[in-house]
């Protein structure tokens, strides 16, 4: 059967709804007349590239769906898309290298737009220990490896909490990229079996979820951030983000400096 490439208004439409706006909501944003607006999306209208970028900047579309939009206009793609060892990268992947390693003894790990693991430091090994190593075997991924029976489900106290933090936020990740990876990614980590809940536990979620993680005889409380670059034009660099663990609690911290000692 033969498929049909969306046009560039089907896809103006489609980006505007899942950013929950209306016609009128976005043209006024935009400063654009609602017409106008309705003209591009109906295709009565063919945009200009500078009206594309314009519009997915106020729709803030990812940078690698709008090149998308650009050639569904007709025009080229706008933001390179280059592989992590392509030497124009170099000096991005040397800080990315800096920040990791200067985060010790804390854990601290690079993934891509899919949670693809593309770098540690030397504190995520010894919280691996245990995990089967088909898990662990590259491209490897970061939620999966957190969520699996076979990775570090088992050793997570609070793996009912933590299950739902991450799922809602790949529920968000989803929402805001339309990543069938991701989506297909979510899908699988909600089919794993759900934990019961920890009696007790807070109905009202915390500010911030903890990842309460069993290694060896110690139990780490590990508060998750995310860094990303802050105005990339690559599509790689836009979506490579750093999570970095830190330790919610003086245990926490001591435990994670006797696992990676410096020096």
């Amino acid at each position: 059967m033969r498929q049909t490439t969306p046009t560039i208004g089907a896809l103006l439409r489609d980006w505007r709804s899942r950013r929950h706006l209306s016609q009128l909501a976005l043209a006024t944003e935009a400063r654009i007349s609602t017409r106008h607006l309705s003209y591009l999306e109906t295709g009565r209208a063919r945009p200009s590239r500078d009206m594309v970028l314009h519009l997915c900047d106020h729709l803030d579309v990812p940078l690698r769906e709008r090149n998308v939009l650009l050639m569904a206009a007709g025009f080229a793609p706008v933001f390179p898309q280059r592989g992590l060892d392509d030497p124009a990268l170099g000096p991005a992947m040397a800080a990315v290298r800096t920040l990791l390693a200067a985060h010790e003894p804390f854990p601290a790990l690079a993934v891509d737009r899919h949670w693809t693991i593309l770098a540690t430091n030397r504190a995520v090994a010894p919280l691996l220990e245990g995990v089967a190593p088909a898990l662990l075997a590259p491209p490897a991924n970061a939620l999966r490896i957190s969520l699996h029976a076979e990775g570090l489900a088992p050793r997570i106290r609070n793996l009912a909490e933590w299950r739902d933090h991450v799922l809602a936020r790949l529920a968000r990740q989803v929402a805001a990229t339309a990543d069938p990876v991701l989506a297909t990614l979510r899908d699988e980590l909600a089919s794993y079996p759900a934990p019961a809940p920890l009696s007790g536990a807070p109905a009202t979620p915390a500010v911030a979820v903890p990842l309460r993680l069993a290694v060896g005889e110690a139990e780490l409380s590990l508060i998750s951030t995310t860094t990303v670059f802050g105005t990339p034009l690559d599509v790689t660099l836009a979506e490579l983000a750093l999570e970095t663990f830190l330790p919610a609690d003086a245990a926490s911290a001591a435990a994670l400096r006797a696992l990676c000692p410096s020096g």
